[in-house]
Formats: structure tokens, sequence, C-alpha cells
């Protein structure tokens, strides 16, 4: 217990990347542009209220390509689709616009660069997720996929070839940077990329996420269920000394049990979350005492991510072409506390 009365520690940053705002309005552009309905091949990010949102406006989420009419326009979500889908699209005859995010677009950049330079990859990331899918799908054959530490120090790999690794870039950062270890341990030749890849966001929001639950009782991660990023905050404040810590897809979902006791609650949000949900937690914590809100930065994040250019190059959109890298701004990398 801290002693200092009831208070909400709240992350900054939180909520929206960069990669994230550019997606949903991307889906917001092409409905302006091109009227309802502009189809989403899966979740434009993951969160339900997103999702929700952006239905109510006139986009139509499906599982694939194949279910989007003929000549329809296909958005292609942040997370990125192999290129299978791109054809698949193509052959349907399908307009397309690519919300694929900068920082997934590099990732699959580097695997058909190594795949290309004859290496067989190590994927760090977990199984099923469609971020890895579309990542698999750019080097098919040549990709070992590796979940965590404990399954890096059993994997097989192909006699005498070389060996480098990439990973998702949704992950928690202690546990791909374990993961690394022990691979380069066993493998002592295995060549990584020239930049990480686990995102800036991600990283920025596991680091903040690491000094509140220092302080809490109770950490509240505001994110659903199926998005990597917000599990993996939950996971990074339990490592880092949080009493509780739980996933919570808005308000609705606290459990009023869960504060018995509690006097310093720490709030953050995943990078699919509005921030609009992290006000109504506020607001639900404050009509129950938790109205003195502290602010903990640990960064200031400038980046922004330029629309897909099927939205910038005129009327329609054209078929895929490579996605544009946004440029990385960050700065004031000093932890500070302000009261607000």
């Amino acid at each position: 217990m801290s002693g200092e009365g009831k208070r909400v520690l709240l992350a900054a940053p939180r909520g929206f990347c960069a990669g994230v705002e550019r997606a949903v309005a991307a889906v917001e552009k092409a409905l302006e542009l091109y009227g309802a309905p502009v189809y989403v091949r899966h979740e434009i990010v993951h969160n339900a209220h997103v999702v929700r949102d952006l239905e109510a406006k006139g986009a139509v989420f499906v599982d694939e390509a194949a279910q989007a009419p003929e000549g329809a326009i296909l958005m292609y979500s942040a997370h990125g689709v192999a290129p299978t889908v791109r054809a698949e699209a193509q052959a349907r005859g399908l307009r397309t616009i690519d919300a694929t995010c900068p920082l997934v677009t590099k990732v699959h950049k580097e695997a058909h660069r190594y795949a290309t330079e004859d290496y067989h990859i190590l994927l760090i990331g977990h199984e099923g997720h469609e971020e890895v899918i579309g990542t698999m799908g750019h080097a098919p054959g040549r990709i070992t996929l590796v979940d965590g530490p404990e399954h890096a120090a059993q994997i097989t790999v192909p006699d005498g070839g070389r060996l480098a690794w990439l990973s998702q870039t949704t992950l928690s950062v202690d546990e791909t940077t374990e993961t690394v270890d022990v691979l380069a341990t066993r493998f002592p030749d295995l060549q990584g990329p020239p930049s990480a890849d686990i995102c800036y966001a991600t990283q920025n929001r596991q680091e903040v996420v690491k000094h509140i639950a220092a302080d809490a009782d109770l950490v509240l991660i505001v994110g659903s269920a199926n998005s990597s990023n917000s599990r993996r905050l939950v996971e990074v404040a339990r490592d880092a000394g949080a009493r509780r810590a739980h996933l919570i897809e808005d308000a609705a979902r606290i459990d009023e049990a869960w504060l018995e006791g509690i006097e310093t609650i720490g709030l953050s949000s995943g990078a699919s979350a509005p921030e609009t949900l992290v006000h109504e937690v506020l607001d639900f914590l404050a009509a129950r005492g938790w109205d003195r809100v502290e602010s903990v930065r640990t960064t200031t994040e400038s980046i922004t991510f330029a629309l897909p250019h099927e939205l910038r190059a005129g009327p329609s959109p054209d078929r895929p072409r490579p996605s544009q890298d946004g440029t990385d701004r960050r700065a004031d990398t000093g932890a500070r506390r302000d009261r607000t």
C-alpha cells in the first residue's frame, strides 16, 4: 500500500500509436471519398469499440478477400497481409487500399531480404496472430516461428544454413530480448535486423507501465482481449511489481471487488484503444473516490504517418503499391511525473 491516499497514476504515452491513427483515419477517409461500403480485411485494428464505430459509418469487415464483391474497395488492416492475399484481391478485380503499419512493412521487407540472401528466418511471435501470418507469407518455407524463450531452447533449424531473427512488432520487449539471448547462445552466428522490430509505441507504453507498476496496488489496462500489445502491458505490469493487473475492454468491465483495499491505481491503454475509453475509466474511478490523477510520462511521441498513397493520389484506389515509411521523431526521453 502506498499510504498516499486514493490516486490514479495515468500513463503517458498511452493509447493510439501512429500506425493505428493512420489505419483508422484511412477507413474514414475512404468512406468520405467513395461512400459506403468500404470492405476491410480483418479488423482494421484490434479494438472492438473502433470496429463497431467504423461499422456504423459504413465499413464492412470480412475475413478474406473473397468475401468482398468483385470490383469493390478492399482495405488491408494495420497488421499487414501476405503476398498471396494481394494476388487474390487483384485476381478478383478489387480496388485495394493498403493500411499496413509502416513498421510492419519494415519487417516484411526484412523477411524478403533475408530469404533472398538465403537465410532461414527465426520469427519471434505468437502463432495465429495476423501480423505473424502476414510476415511468414513474405518468406514461405524459410521461416520458423519462435514463441518465447522456452520455445527458443527447443526449436530445430535447417542444417548448415545461415540464420537471422525478426520479431512481431507488438511483443514484450523484455521477453523478446530473453528469447534472442537464448537463440544467440544456441546459434552464435545468428544475424538480426539493423534496427529493432518491436515498434516504438509498444516499447514506450511498456516502459511507462513499468514505472507505474512499481507504485501501484492495481493496474488497469484498457484494450481488447485480442490486442497483443494490450495483453503484453498486463504482463509487464505484473512482472514490474503491481499487486494486481487486469485488461479491461472499457469501464463497464471493472469489477468493483478489485478496488477493495486499494489506494493507488495505475491506468494505461493499448495502442489500439481510443482515448475516450480511458476518460470513461477515469470518470468511473473518480465517482468512487479516485479523483486525484497524476500523469506519469516517460517520453513524448511526435511520430505521424501519412495516409496510404491510394488515398492521397486521386479519386480512385490503385492496385497495391509499396507502403511508404514514416519518420521517427522521438524526443524527450527522461521520465517525469506531472500532477493534474
